[in-house]
C-alpha cells in the first residue's frame, strides 16, 4: 500500500470522528430544548415525524438499491411493495393502537401483554424473512453499507429520556440506560457510516461494533422496562411511575421504534456478512 492508499483510508477516518464536534453540541442542544419544553416530546410530534421520514428515506433508499440489481422492473416494483407496504401499516396499526390505549397498563396485571408483543412478534416474524430471503439480499449487496448505518442517526432524538429524568418525570432506572444508550448509538452512526464507506475491513469492523452496541442498548432497555413497568413481568418498583408505561406518544418508542431499529441492525450485520465473505 502506498502512501496515498493509507492517505485514502485515514481522511475519511478523520473526517468521521471529527463529525462528532458538530453533532455532540446540536445533540445536547436537542436535549435541552426538550427540558425547557416539555410539551415537544409529550405531543407525539417527534416520534411520529422523524418516523415518518425515516419511512421516506427506506422507501427511497430501497428503490435506488433495487435500481441497482439485475431484477426486471417488475420485479423491482413488486418487491419495494412488498416490503412498504407492511412496514407503512405495521406503523399505522401500533400509531392507532397506542392512541386509542391498547397499551396502557390499566390493570395489573393487564388481561394480555400487548406492549411485550408489539415489541417481540414483529421481530420474530420480521427475522426470518429479512435474513433468509434471496431477493432482500439481492437489495443488500446493490445497497451502500453506509446507508442502513446512518439512518439510524434518529436513535438521537431517545434523549428525550435524559430530559424526562432532568425534570423529574421519569425513573433513572429507566431513563438514564435507556436515553444515554440510544444517543450515543445515533450519534456514532453517522462516524460509523463515513468509516465503512471507505470500504477497509476495519470499517466493517466499526459497523459490526456500532450494530452489537445499538442491539445491546436495545436488549438493556427492554429488560429494564419489562421489570419495571407495572404488570406480570415487574420486579423492580421505581421510585416515580415510568412515562412509557403503556401512554401516548411514549409508548411508540418500545412499540414500534425498538423492534424497527433491530431490524434494521440485523440488515445491516447481514449486509456486512455478506461482503466479507465476498
Amino acid at each position: 500500500m502506498n502512501s496515498s492508499s493509507v492517505a485514502a483510508v485515514i481522511a475519511p477516518s478523520w473526517q468521521a470522528w471529527r463529525s462528532l464536534l458538530y453533532l455532540t453540541p446540536l445533540t445536547l442542544l436537542w436535549v435541552g430544548v426538550n427540558y425547557w419544553q416539555p410539551i415537544i416530546p409529550s405531543s407525539g410530534f417527534q416520534t411520529t415525524a422523524h418516523q415518518c421520514v425515516t419511512q421516506l428515506l427506506i422507501a427511497l433508499g430501497l428503490w435506488l438499491a433495487l435500481e441497482r440489481t439485475e431484477l426486471t422492473s417488475s420485479q423491482r416494483r413488486t418487491t419495494w411493495l412488498l416490503i412498504l407496504i407492511p412496514h407503512a401499516l405495521w406503523f399505522a396499526i401500533i400509531w392507532s393502537a397506542a392512541i386509542h390505549g391498547v397499551f396502557r397498563l390499566n390493570h395489573v396485571p393487564p388481561p394480555l401483554p400487548f406492549l411485550p408483543l408489539a415489541i417481540f412478534v414483529p421481530v420474530i416474524i420480521g427475522l426470518p424473512l429479512l435474513l433468509l430471503s434471496r431477493r432482500v439480499g439481492q437489495v443488500l449487496d446493490a445497497m451502500p453499507a453506509e446507508w442502513l448505518v446512518a439512518l439510524q442517526f434518529y436513535r438521537v432524538f431517545g434523549g428525550w429520556a435524559i430530559a424526562a429524568w432532568l425534570h423529574g418525570t421519569m425513573a433513572s432506572v429507566d431513563a438514564l440506560p435507556a436515553g444515554t444508550g440510544d444517543v450515543l448509538t445515533g450519534l456514532f452512526a453517522i462516524p460509523a457510516a463515513m468509516i465503512v464507506a471507505t470500504g477497509t475491513a476495519r470499517g466493517r469492523k466499526v459497523a459490526v461494533t456500532w450494530n452489537l452496541f445499538g442491539l445491546t442498548d436495545f436488549a438493556i432497555a427492554v429488560i429494564l422496562g419489562l421489570i419495571t413497568a407495572p404488570g406480570r413481568f415487574q420486579l423492580i418498583t421505581p421510585e416515580m411511575p415510568s412515562l412509557n408505561a403503556g401512554l401516548y406518544p411514549y409508548v411508540l418508542t418500545p412499540a414500534f421504534v425498538v423492534p424497527g431499529s433491530i431490524l434494521l441492525h440485523a440488515l445491516s450485520l447481514r449486509q456486512l456478512s455478506r461482503r466479507r465473505t465476498r
